[in-house]
């Protein structure tokens, strides 16, 4: 059940997570090029890195549930290979009014990742109810692509999307995200510390009910007062990161919804990171779920965030029994 928000639109945090359990973890070659957070020589994968990858992920799984969190697993498939079917974020989205969308990638064998079975799962284990696909991935016919909760970062409370600009977040599919779902755009461009464009958004924001995580010194000048405006003017205390915290994750935190509270689940890699005030003001926010996924985060380059897709549809009506 998701935490309701005051406005009506859509609450920020949900209660329900997707995870995909990986099958064939692993380097993936089609993705190293444009993710400067990913090991480049790292071995493509193998028994080791598999394993390593099922402990982190049945870790996090385990935390979420004990935290309250409602937590769906879906089995990655064996073939064809998929190294990062772990990051279900970057191919689907669940939305309140019942929409699925689903999004065009950049490298091809992410693209395999989409499995109608998956979707399915959700909705036959979880209970909830679908009333529209919004389908997007005809745009990777025109080479132009968005990469789900990676290229957006969302505010849904107040329906903003933002979103910095890379070869995975493309402008024109933006717009038609945005015009499907009713999403005000906020975009910008961000660069890291070598001055190469940031692969996704998720890794330099993190937005919660109350608080953002941002790394402003990636966003460039022209554009980082009118983000941080715009943050602010939406009631969102901001935290601010370094470019050397954001690489450790930082800002690749996730807000979602439990029982008993607002919870922050974030790496333990992302919460050595933090300072004493930093942390207090996300504690002052939400319980904090720290997991360690070190494989995870170096050999595919992305964080506990990044392996959660969190599912804000509405449950399906219960029968009674007469």
């Amino acid at each position: 059940m998701s935490v309701a928000d005051h406005t009506g639109r859509e609450p920020q945090s949900a209660g329900a997570v997707l995870m995909v359990r990986p099958a064939r973890f692993g380097c993936n070659p089609q993705t190293a090029p444009s993710n400067a957070f990913q090991a480049k020589h790292a071995a493509p994968g193998g028994k080791d890195l598999q394993d390593a990858a099922l402990r982190e992920f049945q870790g996090l799984a385990e935390h979420l549930a004990r935290a309250g969190v409602e937590v769906l697993i879906a089995n990655d498939s064996e073939q064809p290979p998929k190294p990062d079917a772990i990051f279900p974020n970057n191919w689907v989205s669940f939305h309140h009014d019942g929409t699925v969308t689903l999004y065009p990638m950049l490298a091809p064998n992410r693209r395999w990742e989409r499995r109608d079975e998956v979707l399915e799962q959700v909705v036959r284990q979880g209970g909830f109810r679908v009333s529209r696909t919004v389908d997007l991935t005809h745009r990777e016919l025109q080479d132009k692509y968005l990469e789900g909760t990676g290229s957006l970062v969302l505010d849904r409370v107040h329906g903003i999307a933002y979103a910095s600009s890379s070869p995975r977040t493309d402008l024109d599919v933006l717009g038609e995200f945005a015009q499907q779902l009713d999403y005000e755009l906020m975009t910008f461009d961000a660069v890291d510390a070598g001055g190469a464009a940031i692969y996704h958004t998720n890794v330099l924001m993190a937005i919660g009910t109350g608080f953002a995580v941002v790394c402003g010194a990636s966003i460039v000048e022209a554009h980082r007062a009118a983000v941080l405006s715009r943050l602010r003017s939406t009631g969102h205390e901001i935290v601010e990161v370094s470019l050397a915290q954001m690489a450790q994750f930082a800002a690749n935190v996730l807000e979602l919804a439990a029982p008993s509270g607002k919870l922050i689940a974030l790496s333990t890699t992302a919460l050595d990171s933090f300072n004493r005030t930093q942390r207090a003001i996300l504690e002052s926010h939400a319980a904090l779920v720290p997991v360690s996924i070190p494989t995870v985060e170096r050999i595919g380059g992305g964080g506990v965030r990044c392996m959660l897709a969190e599912i804000h549809l509405p449950k399906r009506a219960k029968i009674s029994a007469q």
